[in-house]
């Protein structure tokens, strides 16, 4: 969806096993939804997979600019929310592990399955990442780790791995009840991932050791069996087959037995949240949120419902309900977080600093912009308090924001300059968080009239993001590019807004996750396309959008029912008039599900609506649509207004085509005195004085 890109911030969390702390900005097309800096799992002799480790993996999810989601609330260029954080499980920057030497002969059978390496290097789209190594650190849960796994005998391991002719096949089930052949194979599939060689191979090794531990389990729950499928389904993650991720999701989650302990029921919350990801990187929002609450509850259940890693959940669901423009539920978890944080650190904490800003972020967009400013200015000083200056430039960003909303227009450029200034001395003149602080100064000058400032901040803008520098997303370059086509748009300068429009998508081009950016990008496109008169070329962008938005289940929105009724304004334009009654007759429906009767986009809708009906002959149905859009605007805009003078001139040709006079609602004096008396009565009772 369409919206505001705002810096994030990213800081680190204080509990070793807590979720990291993002914060949020609205995305277009969302969140936004990098540089990843995922947990890792420390590999000695064989595999380790304890559920603690397994808990730290996925419960360290930082934020990254790269999310499919754009960028993430409060991520400022480190980590978005739903970006790959399902790497965590697999190695996005792996700590160094001890490497079992094995035989030349061990590794013949393994790999002569697959074909060179460089071949495969093209699938895997993370390969550059993945490749970096960071040194080994001691585990903060060593304690409760499982005990360390016995060393491997290789010739044993040797004789039970078979040679599988077909690629990701096991054609062979010989072997694989081996106890060491699972670990050992686990761990020749993370290696692969981190080393970015063979992710084909890796994952291979990975569902082949999937099925050992299945095997070794004899039936019973085993957490060695819920990794591997994390595993797994991550890799298929990182080679873009999100579709087959989500089966082994659904698998890993139905073996924990919450009953067992601890451990299970964090192993099933791991895997609610994983789900969560991979739905919300195929753009199908409403059940990535169903996954991330239910996941939620589970973790409510295991640890109580003020533990601090809760209000990191809480915070990771609110940012997932903003995306999916559902402010209420996203400010009600948000306050959630901000309470128990509170309760759990110490005053103006670093957690409490990230819920205020994601806050203010949330309130900014429902309109208060008051107490927006409040969260934003207290959140501003704790991550003064807590050194993180570095932060405060993104919320000084956010704070201009919301006094560019309340017209504080030289508080706002304050507010602007301040964030420049320490952007540059700490990012460089030529990074595109200094872009975006030009972008926002773009949108103030052009909302005060001061054109010829705006297109100058523009332009240095554009001069940025032309040319950026190494290791910037393109994602965020895209996000640029659109802010800046809706500030030429507002300028009447469509053909220049349009050309950015078409780079911003050209940057995307169909990436996974990214279906809901697109279509608003292409929505946006089919708008500018109309006015320019080029009606064939809008109806395409439409159509275009609304395939995409219905794939990735926002077919009930409003977004989705206004897009409808512009495909169809393109389509009378076009003549296929037919097509257009549809389209009207689908968008009414949506609008008055999500907006209500009396909406204006809902009235547009039914006035679009008559015309069409109208035109195919239906003039009871057209009529009977006038009658009530007349009535509407007669009754909220006065009788006097040009709109209604315009639609009663309509009813009144097409009453007259019929041979009909206006039907109107007869009302007696003494019932217009009841019914304004106890409008009177109920304004004062809403607005009145509570003793």
């Amino acid at each position: 969806m369409p919206g505001i890109v705002k810096d994030g911030v990213h800081e680190d969390g204080a509990d070793e096993n807590s979720m990291s702390n993002k914060e949020a900005s609205i995305s277009n097309g969302g969140l936004t939804p990098q540089h990843p800096q995922n947990g890792n799992i420390e590999v000695a002799a064989g595999v380790d997979t304890s559920i603690d480790q397994l808990y730290e993996n996925v419960c360290e999810m930082q934020s990254s600019d790269q999310s499919p989601s754009r960028h993430s609330l409060g991520s400022d260029g480190e980590e978005s929310r739903i970006d790959s954080e399902l790497r965590h499980l697999v190695g996005g920057e792996m700590k160094e592990v001890e490497i079992i030497e094995e035989d030349e002969e061990l590794h013949k059978p393994i790999s002569s399955d697959y074909h060179s390496d460089s071949n495969s290097k093209k699938d895997s789209p993370s390969t550059g990442k993945k490749s970096k190594k960071v040194p080994a650190k001691s585990s903060p849960n060593s304690k409760s780790k499982s005990p360390a796994k016995p060393p491997i005998d290789s010739k044993r391991v040797e004789k039970s791995v078979k040679k599988t002719p077909t690629r990701g096949v096991v054609q062979s089930e010989s072997g694989l009840d081996n106890p060491d052949l699972g670990p050992f194979l686990l761990k020749q599939a993370r290696d692969l991932m981190s080393s970015g060689d063979n992710s084909r191979k890796a994952l291979d090794l990975a569902a082949r050791a999937a099925k050992s531990f299945e095997k070794c389990s004899n039936g019973k729950p085993s957490l060695d069996l819920v990794m591997s499928l994390h595993v797994t389904a991550a890799i298929h993650c990182s080679l873009g087959n999100y579709v087959d991720a989500i089966p082994i999701l659904e698998h890993s989650i139905e073996i924990p037995v919450i009953e067992e302990g601890q451990d299970h029921a964090l192993a099933k919350f791991a895997g609610y949240m994983q789900l969560g990801d991979t739905y919300s990187m195929l753009g199908q929002l409403e059940n990535s949120i169903s996954s991330y609450t239910t996941g939620l509850e589970v973790q409510k259940r295991v640890l109580g419902e003020n533990d601090p890693r809760v209000g990191e959940t809480c915070r990771y669901l609110s940012e997932a309900h903003i995306q999916a423009m559902q402010f209420d539920e996203a400010q009600k978890l948000c306050q959630l977080a901000l309470d128990i944080h509170r309760e759990n650190n110490a005053p103006a904490s670093i957690e409490e600093a990230a819920d205020r800003r994601l806050m203010g972020m949330i309130c900014e967009s429902k309109g208060d912009h008051e107490t927006a400013l409040e969260h934003l200015v207290l959140a501003s000083m704790a991550m003064v308090a807590n050194g993180q200056e570095a932060d405060v430039a993104a919320i000084d960003s956010s704070i201009g924001d919301t006094y560019l909303s309340l017209n504080r227009y030289d508080e706002a450029i304050f507010a602007y300059q301040k964030a420049l200034t320490s952007l540059k001395s700490t990012k460089g003149e030529n990074h595109p968080a200094v872009a975006s602080v030009f972008v926002r100064l773009a949108d103030l000058y052009n909302k005060t009239g001061k054109f010829r400032d705006s297109r100058s901040y523009c332009e240095n803008a554009l001069r940025i993001y032309e040319k950026p520098i190494p290791g910037i997303a393109p994602e965020e370059i895209a996000s640029g590019l659109t802010d800046i086509s809706a500030i030429y748009e507002s300028m009447d300068e469509v053909d220049q807004a349009l050309k950015l429009l078409q780079k911003a998508l050209k940057i995307y081009s169909d990436a996974p996750g990214q279906q809901n950016t697109i279509a608003g990008i292409e929505a946006q496109m089919g708008v500018m396309y109309y006015m320019l008169g080029n009606y064939s070329e809008s109806y395409s962008s439409f159509r275009s959008a609304t395939t995409k938005l219905r794939a990735s289940g926002e077919k009930k929105s409003a977004f989705f029912g206004i897009a409808l009724n512009q495909m169809g304004l393109a389509c009378v334009q076009r003549y296929a008039i037919n097509e257009a009654v549809g389209l009207f007759e689908e968008a009414r429906g949506i609008l008055e599900q999500e907006c209500g009767p009396y909406h204006p986009d809902t009235l547009g809708v039914y006035s679009n609506l008559a015309g069409t009906y109208d035109a195919v002959g239906r003039l009871d149905d057209a009529i009977e649509i006038l009658e009530f859009i007349v009535g509407m605007r007669e009754e909220k805009l006065g009788t006097a207004n040009p709109d209604v003078d315009d639609e009663k001139k309509r009813l009144a040709e097409l009453l007259k085509e019929a041979g009909r006079v206006r039907s109107r609602k007869n009302r007696s004096l003494e019932n217009l005195l009841d019914s304004n008396q106890t409008a009177n009565t109920s304004s004062l009772n809403n607005g009145g004085i509570k003793v």
